[in-house]
């Protein structure tokens, strides 16, 4: 949460673009935080990306591009990260992927689980936790601000919803 994963994104979509080079970019269709389709930096910058649900198929849908970037990767199905591990190796276009690696309870996401066994590489952007160390998992809140510890895995929500947190802060809380 909060780690600049979309702004990230976008830079990367920039590079390639700037280079005369095509890229593909999808986020989850449930993500409607700042409308369908668009992927959303909290600095500001947008864009209208193509949509990914539980049906999309990324071996059928892939273009001809030099890269494929995925927001919101925790949404994946574990066929879809299979799909986009096979466009990589067998195709050859470099695939990337942002998103969170556990939900608020500290439970993988599935597509997350599955983005780290098979990804070539992984980098983690960091975050800060509100005591001063790395953020390394969220918390889900009220709108009060107290703690929600039990729940659906997926609801869609940002600052108003979520905080992130270091391991010792999201023990003790």
């Amino acid at each position: 949460m909060n780690a600049g994963k979309s702004t990230a994104l976008l830079q990367v979509a920039h590079n390639y673009e700037e280079q005369g080079q095509q890229v593909k970019l999808y986020t989850a269709a449930i993500d409607d935080r700042y409308g369908v389709g668009l992927i959303t930096s909290r600095l500001g910058p947008q864009r209208q990306v193509g949509l990914f649900d539980a049906g999309t198929d990324f071996l059928a849908d892939a273009p001809r591009v030099a890269c494929v970037l995925v927001d919101e990767a925790q949404f994946l199905t574990t066929a879809q990260v299979q799909q986009l591990h096979q466009l990589a190796q067998v195709r050859g276009v470099p695939v990337i992927c942002y998103g969170l690696r556990s939900d608020f309870r500290g439970e993988p996401f599935p597509g997350s689980a599955y983005l780290l066994a098979l990804a070539d590489d992984i980098e983690e952007i960091k975050n800060i936790c509100t005591c001063g160390k790395k953020a390394t998992m969220n918390i889900r809140v009220d709108e009060e601000g107290r703690r929600i510890r039990e729940g659906e895995q997926v609801s869609i929500g940002g600052n108003e919803s979520y905080r992130q947190a270091c391991g010792r802060c999201f023990y003790s809380n």
